[in-house]
């Protein structure tokens, strides 16, 4: 059936062990694959967890740390949320999360007390906002970052594991020496003042990859988590290649539904399309124009390159992707299948969509 992404899983294992290298050999970090990216991709999981270089796997939703943190046990990986979690979701970390992020005390006495009814001892790891203003506390309130420490390190039930931090996600802050090292000094600080020793100091997500050869990831951070890194082999600060990762792995196919002649510009006034946008039209004339059945319900416009390089995509609504095939050297027909790689938003959302079927080669 159409539309599907094909997944190539060696593909994936070849940049798991190329970020790996990076990350683990060269860095001398520990390794958290995110999985959200996937939407927990059951067959993904498992050649994650077949594989010895990950050390924990990581998912934003804990509804797919639910479908495999059995599995990960099983293969002597920890479990990690990386959104910090609802109030409304607390009993379920307790019940499938190793370490969990946490940014307000309220959720962290809460974790105490759904820890405490289990039975079990809850890892945190206390985000700090260095700059991006997503979540954690300012880096420069020391005296809450402190009070936090403290009265957690109060608390039976739960583990104080670390520190962390998030960048380039919102408002798209590159890791750099200079404020990684802020976080490595907050680090330290906690250590010195309360009189623990830190497992975890957690140096952001596939946008800090690029200090390690660069010889400028700063001395502490101990953790990386990489999603798009591993799956799509790129970092995400600028968008380099990553040395022995491949881009490929997820290849979108599409079928033509209808090929038809019509001018380029629509006819009558322009008003908002489907999405409340005003869309602009170029006039080139008569177009041959061929109709895919998938759409922005299913992937992401902007993040799909067609594999062949004479096509062009112009737009499409939910259910539809209009393409411009004049240019074609191939005489497609209907029935026709189109092929695409993905960027990151195609990809997440691909895989999010129970309507592009999955099939692993």
């Amino acid at each position: 059936m159409y539309p599907r992404v094909l997944i190539d899983i060696e593909k994936l294992r070849q940049n798991l062990k190329a970020v790996s290298g990076i990350t683990k050999t060269r860095g001398g970090c520990t390794l958290a694959i995110v999985t959200k990216g996937v939407c927990a991709d059951p067959e993904v999981v498992r050649m994650i967890c077949e594989e010895p270089d990950a050390d924990f796997l990581a998912d934003s939703r804990i509804a797919n740390i639910a479908t495999y943190a059995g599995l990960a046990h099983e293969s002597g990986k920890q479990t990690l949320l990386l959104r910090i979690p609802m109030h409304a979701e607390l009993p379920d970390v307790v019940k499938y999360v190793d370490v969990c992020f946490v940014s307000e005390i309220s959720t962290i006495r809460l974790l105490n007390a759904e820890a405490a009814k289990a039975g079990k001892v809850q890892k945190i790891v206390l985000m700090i906002d260095l700059g991006d203003l997503r979540e954690g506390i300012f880096f420069k309130d020391r005296d809450t970052i402190h009070e936090v420490v403290a009265e957690a390190l109060a608390m039976e039930n739960i583990e104080f594991f670390g520190i962390g931090v998030n960048l380039t996600c919102y408002g798209a802050i590159i890791p750099k020496y200079d404020n990684l090292s802020q976080l490595v000094g907050i680090g330290r600080e906690i250590e010195e003042k309360h009189g623990i020793k830190l497992q975890m100091v957690s140096g952001g997500n596939s946008s800090s990859i690029y200090l390690i050869d660069k010889g400028e990831l700063p001395e502490g951070i101990t953790n990386l988590r990489l999603g798009e890194a591993f799956l799509l082999g790129n970092d995400t600060a600028y968008g380099e290649d990553l040395p022995g990762t491949t881009g490929d792995a997820f290849v979108l196919e599409a079928q033509i539904v209808e090929l038809k002649e019509k001018p380029s510009l629509p006819i009558g006034e322009v008003g908002l399309d489907a999405f409340g946008q005003k869309p602009y039209y170029e006039d080139r004339g008569i177009m041959k124009r061929a109709i895919i059945a998938i759409g922005k319900q299913d992937t992401d416009l902007d993040s799909m390159t067609p594999l062949d390089t004479d096509l062009e995509l112009m737009g499409g609504s939910s259910d539809h992707i209009i393409l411009d095939v004049t240019r074609a050297k191939r005489d497609y027909k209907v029935g026709d299948v189109v092929s695409f790689t993905l960027g990151y938003g195609g990809m997440l959302k691909v895989m999010t969509s129970p309507y592009v079927e999955k099939v692993y080669v």
